[in-house]
């Protein structure tokens, strides 16, 4: 390998996120995965737990703390949310870190500890951590270290809604997310509620009230508000391996229109590869953006006067994880923004 490229290290690598990032980055002109880890499947070969990328040419699994760390440049961590902190903190200063868990989301360590269930173990770090919402924080994630790469579900949310805020266009405390998602949202690991007859033939609802992405929608839709804000937030389990859709319900601010909310995203994200916004009187499905970094949006009139309804969608998997975090390796690394990312969806 050409001895210029970014040295990528992976941990966590067996999991559907870290999957997703060797799928991607196997096809990055630009880098080199040089470390894999993944503890319970140490010393394996990369191709006994990815058959489906046999021809690319990847390193063994190894345990994280035998990486040779001089040897790296950039680090994924798709490891399990409170782990990272304390392995992340371990790193060597040299390392620029993109973090797929949510422990550098939440700038309110309290707020996090709420939420997860215990203190922040690596609060210096925190501080220093960029949020990597990459439409709307590109300047931040091309400087930072860390990047605390967001949620699915929260991706989906702010992507239509932060603009529309900033521009004064919809009442920002009278929001209503009703979000549905496929089932590899809740990880690779045996658990019951992702067993096949708990998922198939059915939809059901899950974390209602309680879901750990609502702080994530409101720290971000409270910053563009410039007050706090609270949100009305169900997510749903869909018998579906991959996909979010988002449908979200809004009230206009006085002398807002459907128009002007379809106008103000379309003129907000004109020049944005990965983010597109649909004409009038079309809707998006999960299936057009399936396998690909994209996100489709569009507006609809409410039956209810003064109100609309927004939808968004999204590969959880990519758009919602592993694609936005290599897309902000590339703005970090300065490599062209859409840089392995450029596939189109798979349809059907």
């Amino acid at each position: 390998m050409a001895s210029n490229k970014l040295r990528i290290a992976i941990l966590g690598a067996s999991g559907y996120t870290g999957a997703e990032l060797v799928r991607l980055l196997s096809r990055h002109p630009h880098v080199q995965i040089v470390a894999l880890t993944a503890d319970r499947q140490a010393g394996k070969p990369a191709s006994e737990v990815f058959p489906q990328l046999v021809l690319a040419d990847l390193p063994n699994l190894t345990k994280i703390d035998e990486v040779d760390w001089t040897g790296v440049d950039f680090v994924f961590c798709c490891l399990p949310h409170g782990l990272t902190q304390e392995v992340v903190a371990k790193l060597p200063a040299h390392l620029r870190i993109v973090d797929l868990s949510a422990d550098f989301r939440l700038t309110d360590l309290d707020a996090y500890a709420t939420w997860y269930g215990h203190a922040h173990l690596a609060p210096e770090l925190q501080k220093d951590a960029v949020y990597g919402l990459t439409e709307l924080n590109r300047d931040a994630v091309r400087k930072a270290r860390l990047v605390a790469n967001p949620g699915c579900y929260p991706t989906a949310a702010q992507l239509p809604l932060i603009p529309l805020i900033e521009a004064g266009l919809i009442v920002a405390d009278d929001i209503i997310i009703d979000a549905k998602s496929g089932a590899s949202g809740a990880g690779r690991d045996a658990k019951l509620g992702s067993l096949f007859a708990e998922v198939a033939d059915g939809i059901h609802a899950y974390g209602v009230a309680s879901h750990r992405h609502a702080p994530e929608i409101e720290q971000g839709l409270s910053e563009a508000a410039g007050k706090p804000i609270i949100v009305n937030f169900t997510p749903h389990l869909m018998p579906m391996s991959r996909g979010i859709l988002a449908t979200i319900y809004v009230k206009l601010a006085p002398g807002a229109t459907v128009d002007k909310l379809r106008a103000a995203l379309a003129d907000r994200y004109r020049d944005e590869y990965f983010v597109k916004v649909l004409p009038n009187g079309t809707a998006p499905a999960t299936r057009h953006v399936r396998g690909s970094n994209f996100v489709i949006m569009s507006v609809h009139a409410d039956r209810v006067p003064g109100r609309a309804i927004l939808m968004a969608v999204e590969d959880n998997l990519v758009k919602g994880a592993s694609g936005q975090a290599v897309q902000n390796m590339n703005v970090m690394a300065g490599f062209a923004e859409e840089t392995a990312l450029e596939q189109l969806p798979l349809f059907p």
